[in-house]
């Protein structure tokens, strides 16, 4: 038992490593300014407390006015969302109420895409904040026409106290693997509140009326891009296409939340997804099994302090250079407990994910 532990860490390493290449593989396109007509789409759902600031945000884009479209659609909202979205003094807004017979994030953005008038979509979410060049840089890496899909950095707005400050490890931790799978040419996920795509490829490849899983409008769309088109997938590493969301305040939400994010792994198909899912859970399994084993075997101790260190340092090869890029050094004291805490974290997320519902705006789910 213990070889196998050692060698389901021998491929963990090899992994990460490989995805710490891949983020310092990433480079900075060129700083020409793109020409694109652009429309930027925000699916929205009980969001009146972000509206003024999402307008707020998107009101300062420093991009040619008769090139960008903003395109909300309200997919049924029960508060007052609807209503300050049609009262907003945004140029060139576009509000959408949904059919009554049609729902989801997925059906929302599929939506916007059909009324679009841009050749490039942006899509993000409606408690996101970002830069002023945000738009600009999104759109720029288009100008080579290889690319499909853009993935956009995304970081928690910065919160005072240790539970927010796990959240926003643990997040940075995923856009870094994300990142860094990109890098190699190997994408496995990116997020949904920060992503473009030209439309006609979404409009080729878009099969989100026949995805029953409620959530994965960012990686499934990935995967069949990269399935159709390799080498069309790049990762924007500049910070002023960095959009900043919430965290969430309780451990209720952020269990719910993770749920969430977990259970739409079911649908996954491409192998990569598939290999790199099972590969860190298996590595957190065994993490658990060497700690467990100390207490039947003084002997195990050796194995689980080996087994802790190397995953330790093979870790940070990636995180360190992540963090520095998202200006959250402040987090890297916690990197060290972390690890130990995630082990059983995320044996206990796939288990509810695939055991009980979770909510997400105030609907209930199975996955």
């Amino acid at each position: 038992m213990e070889f196998a532990t050692l060698f389901i860490l021998f491929l963990y390493v090899l992994m990460i490593l490989k995805y710490a290449f891949g983020w310092r593989r990433i480079s900075q396109v060129s700083k020409q300014d793109s020409s694109f007509r652009v429309s930027v789409i925000i699916a929205l759902r009980n969001e009146e407390e972000e509206i003024a600031s999402l307008i707020a945000s998107l009101q300062s884009q420093v991009y040619p006015a008769d090139q960008l479209e903003f395109i909300f659609v309200d997919d049924h909202s029960t508060d007052r969302t609807l209503t300050l979205l049609e009262r907003a003094n945004l140029e060139n807004l576009h509000v959408i109420n949904m059919p009554a017979e049609k729902f989801g994030k997925k059906n929302a953005i599929s939506i916007g895409v059909s009324v679009a008038k841009g050749d490039i979509i942006i899509v993000s979410d409606a408690d996101c904040i970002f830069t002023d060049h945000w738009v600009q840089k999104m759109a720029s890496y288009f100008i080579n026409d290889d690319v499909k899909l853009v993935s956009g950095p995304v970081s928690f707005k910065k919160q005072k106290g240790v539970f927010q400050s796990l959240q926003a490890l643990e997040f940075t931790s995923l856009i870094g693997t994300g990142a860094g799978a990109i890098g190699v040419n190997d994408p496995i996920f990116c997020n949904g509140a920060n992503m473009a795509y030209r439309k006609e490829v979404f409009l080729e490849v878009n099969n989100f009326e026949h995805d029953k899983l409620v959530s994965g409008d960012d990686v499934f769309l990935l995967h069949r891009i990269k399935k159709r088109y390799s080498s069309s997938i790049v990762f924007v590493k500049d910070t002023e296409a960095i959009v900043e969301t919430n965290s969430v305040q309780s451990f209720e939400e952020f269990i719910n939340q993770r749920k969430r994010w977990t259970a739409k792994s079911v649908g996954y198909r491409d192998f990569s997804s598939i290999y790199a899912s099972w590969l860190v859970l298996l590595t957190n399994c065994s993490f658990v099994f060497l700690f467990s084993m100390i207490f039947f075997d003084i002997f195990f101790i050796y194995f689980f302090i080996f087994f802790y260190i190397i995953k330790l340092i093979v870790d940070l090869c990636l995180l360190l250079p992540v963090l520095r890029f998202f200006n959250r050094k402040d987090l890297i004291s916690l990197i060290f407990p972390f690890e130990f805490f995630y082990s059983y974290y995320i044996i206990l997320i796939v288990f509810l994910s695939f055991t009980t519902r979770f909510e997400w705006k105030g609907r209930t789910h199975k996955k």
